[in-house]
């Protein structure tokens, strides 16, 4: 142990005896761990277990005497521990950098001890826990924080909430007026949002548009895909903001293309990272990894986040092939995908199939998810893109909201955008398009209220989930 370490330990000790607020502050997350030596260790033991019972700091008198009482210290080892307690003095010194060198203190206690776990796991000394528990064990030292809140005061804390709602949220607009609309002005930070369609439908090339429209922002994006190849995605982005067809990208030479992509590349201060991983082989916790090595070697950090898409990732909870039904298993990686979203303060996008009802279904709803019905319940946002050879003809697209914790979802319901797949672009429509919409709407309402108010049976309902 270090002498500076040593001094940062024999501080929180004394003030855990004679500072009532630090010690309220920072008792939930200190560890018995996070110290090296030994009777210091056993005296922090000594003070939590006071202060959890009697719930004030104990006296250097009341823990020499619980000491003293304990089976497991010889006369040698309680010696040296009394020797120390005489030490542990009040003294004068500035809360907030105590609590933040004590935090700093239990971070790197904390990544010390997650590598020697670590190490432990891949020798094979820890019987209990395989190396893909490595990430986890790695990630939890790294979040290690003080969160000292205790909650929103309804009656006091009223200027925070006038703040709060005078404050303009920081959002990611999208660049199609409808989804602004439903969104009150776009994406927030630390949500999970999710595309819903069929194969073929437009999941990837929504993904894209949206993609290259964020990176014309001066905004910074990262797109893992884990259906196509890198230089796939690449291909769709490039013929969306260069405005040609994926086919005249090929007769383009290599002066045009470079010079084009010049262009580009001056219109914004954004960065745009792709990258692949095989199919269901990448978790969160991979994902996570990967932001930290953008940041450490690239100084890139994103401002959103695609994910293409969600029912070909793992989840970090289950290994390969585990017996869990698929209900389980697309919750457990919505889950672990938003909690990254809030952990690094990004959103999230994503996508997921339709069942093969709803493949077929010109009103897909929430009950056409594909293999769990559990993802709606953790998604901020989700929408269906519906497309029919109707639609088709006339270059469009259907939007279809069916969950939204932004705005009121029985507004603009339905609406319907462009689609130029060549070029891999989304625009809006004119207005004629959406009243020929709610028209339709009109005329199918008897159809759709008799197919929804019907209750349905277990059987009806997830006939088509896959278990």
């Amino acid at each position: 142990m270090t002498e500076q370490s040593e001094r940062i330990e024999r501080t929180a000790l004394r003030n855990l005896v004679y500072n009532e607020e630090y010690t309220r502050k920072v008792i939930p997350f200190i560890r018995k761990e996070y110290f090296e030596d030994r009777a210091e260790r056993t005296i922090f033991e000594e003070i939590r277990k006071f202060v959890v019972e009697y719930n004030k700091n104990p006296t250097k008198e009341t823990l020499q005497i619980d000491l003293q009482k304990r089976k497991d210290l010889n006369e040698t080892e309680y010696g040296r521990i009394v020797d120390i307690i005489k030490t542990l003095n009040p003294q004068d010194v500035d809360l907030d950098w105590l609590l933040n060198t004590t935090e700093k203190f239990c971070k790197d206690r904390a990544i010390h001890n997650a590598v020697l776990d670590g190490i432990h796991i891949i020798e094979g000394k820890d019987k209990q826990r395989s190396p893909e528990a490595i990430p986890d064990i790695l990630s939890d030292a790294l979040a290690v924080s003080f969160d000292t809140s205790v909650g929103h005061d309804y009656l006091e804390d009223i200027d925070q909430r006038f703040d709060f709602y005078h404050t303009k949220e920081e959002k990611i607009p999208f660049d199609i007026d409808f989804f602004n609309k439903i969104t009150k002005g776009g994406l927030p930070p630390k949500t999970l949002n999710v595309a819903l369609a069929g194969t073929g439908v437009g999941k990837t090339l929504f993904m894209c548009h949206i993609a290259s429209h964020i990176l014309s922002m001066n905004k910074n994006v990262l797109y893992i895909t884990m259906e196509m190849a890198e230089e796939r995605i690449a291909e769709r982005i490039d013929a969306n903001l260069m405005n040609v067809s994926m086919e005249d990208l090929q007769s383009l030479n290599r002066k045009m293309f470079t010079d084009k992509l010049t262009k580009i590349s001056t219109k914004t201060t954004g960065k745009l990272i792709i990258k692949e991983y095989p199919t269901a082989s990448a978790h969160a916790g991979h994902f996570r990894t990967l932001i930290n090595e953008l940041a450490l070697k690239k100084t890139f950090k994103p401002d959103i986040v695609f994910i293409d898409y969600i029912n070909i990732c793992a989840s970090s909870r289950f290994k390969p092939g585990a017996n869990v039904n698929s209900y389980t298993y697309i919750k457990s990686i919505a889950e672990e995908l938003r909690g990254l979203a809030v952990e690094c303060n990004f959103p999230i996008v994503t996508a997921t199939q339709t069942t093969r009802t709803g493949f077929v279904s010109t009103d897909v709803g929430l009950e056409d998810t594909s293999e769990s019905f559990g993802l709606p319940a953790t998604a901020d946002l989700m929408f269906a893109l519906i497309s029919t050879e109707e639609l088709e003809e006339a270059g469009q697209m259907m939007v279809k909201q069916l969950k939204n914790r932004y705005n009121d979802p029985t507004m603009n319901r339905k609406f319907v955008i462009g689609v130029d797949r060549a070029r891999m672009k989304l625009y809006d429509v004119e207005q004629a398009a959406q009243t020929l919409v709610n028209q339709k709407l009109d005329e199918e309402g008897e159809k759709y209220v008799e197919r929804y108010s019907k209750e349905k049976t277990p059987e009806e309902k997830y006939k088509d989930f896959q278990f």
